[in-house]
């Protein structure tokens, strides 16, 4: 102690020259201590690693890490989307389409189909870091490691599904299940990486067949339309002729209950009438008489003419039609004598009982 109290005096601030010895080192600790100081952007995460071992994991911000060459810290972006295209290689970066000056890689592309039948496929796997720490220690090349396990799962995705709903129906179904497998298998690697996308750029036959396949597709088309038309026919005709059907079905029904219900009035009323006839034969014969006549002269056309009227021509209308009134000019006026009132009508005699009417 009493030494170390010494070198102080002879070192320290009150030792003449050794005080700015201990201010420059007083100086160089705050400095590197300091220098632990660092800051996380928005669309980064930190890794801190003491002596070169991974630690943890910082969020955005303004953070503290021991000074070097304790801990050291490495901030990867991880917001932004990585692309890896499996089946060709493009020039330029293009994120949602395939370029046409891509180079075609056969050896990615061509897959076998669930019925046995090759096609030839290019699509783009969309992934970023969800975990820095995971991505950066738990896989050596995780480009690789995408690109691996994403060309394994649509080989067997395509290998289970048939070339026709491959190439038209069933893109969107093969998308996600490829995505989900390639995370589950991402997931058990720890990788600490999520894909966002994977998209089919391409599906078409291999290029020495996709003129023969187009001919077989066009003629597909041609028997789903053909049996399209026949299918709107059917849907056309069948529920017309129903409802035809059904129409003439309600109107014998309805004619059939005319009839009927008009039958049973006809008896009715003729039993009406026979009541009527057993009780009052005379008056109920007079009277059916009556009614009978009166029919009969309703729809009969009458022309009542004096028998002293001179210059009348008799006309008999063939056609049906009653003759027109000749106008006041045509004939001469009638002298008022010759106008006499007609005559009543004789009262018809009585039929006799057990007669016919």
């Amino acid at each position: 102690m009493r030494r170390a109290q010494e070198a102080w005096r002879q070192y320290g601030p009150g030792g003449g020259s050794g005080r700015w010895i201990g201010l420059g080192l007083a100086a160089l600790l705050v400095a590197w201590a300091a220098s632990g100081i660092y800051r996380v952007q928005p669309d980064e995460q930190g890794v801190v690693m003491r002596f070169g071992a991974f630690n943890r994991t910082e969020p955005s911000g303004l953070r503290y890490r021991l000074p070097w060459p304790v801990e050291s810290v490495t901030t990867p972006r991880v917001t932004r989307i990585n692309r890896i295209d499996i089946g060709f290689r493009a020039a330029n970066d293009t994120p949602l389409t395939r370029p046409v000056s891509a180079r075609d890689v056969l050896e990615e592309s061509l897959m076998l189909t669930g019925d046995e039948n090759i096609i030839d496929i290019d699509f783009a796997v969309f992934w970023q870091i969800r975990d820095a720490g995971e991505y950066l220690f738990n896989t050596r090349n995780p480009d690789q490691t995408v690109k691996s396990a994403a060309e394994s799962v649509m080989r067997e995705v395509v290998g289970q599904t048939p070339i026709q709903p491959a190439l038209t129906e069933a893109r969107a179904d093969i998308e996600q299940r490829v995505r989900t497998g390639v995370q589950f298998i991402l997931d058990q690697y720890k990788s600490g990486i999520e894909l966002t996308q994977v998209q089919l750029l391409k599906v078409d036959p291999p290029s020495e067949v996709i003129d023969t396949f187009r001919d077989v597709q066009r003629a597909n088309a041609d028997r789903e339309r053909l049996r399209n038309e026949a299918e709107a026919y059917r849907n056309d005709i069948i529920p017309r002729a129903r409802g035809e059907g059904q129409r003439m079905i309600q109107e014998a029904e309805g004619f059939k209950e005319s009839q009927i219900a008009r039958a049973r009035g006809e008896a009715s009323r003729f039993t009406s009438v026979l009541s009527a006839y057993q009780v009052a034969k005379d008056v109920t014969v007079r009277r059916l008489y009556l009614e009978t006549m009166e029919e009969i002269l309703r729809h009969n056309p009458k022309l009542v003419i004096d028998d002293r009227l001179q210059g009348v021509v008799p006309y008999l209308p063939l056609d049906g039609a009653r003759p027109a009134a000749p106008a006041a000019a045509a004939r001469p006026p009638v002298p008022p004598q010759q106008l006499t009132p007609q005559p009543a009508a004789p009262a018809p005699r009585p039929v006799p009982q057990g007669g016919a009417r």
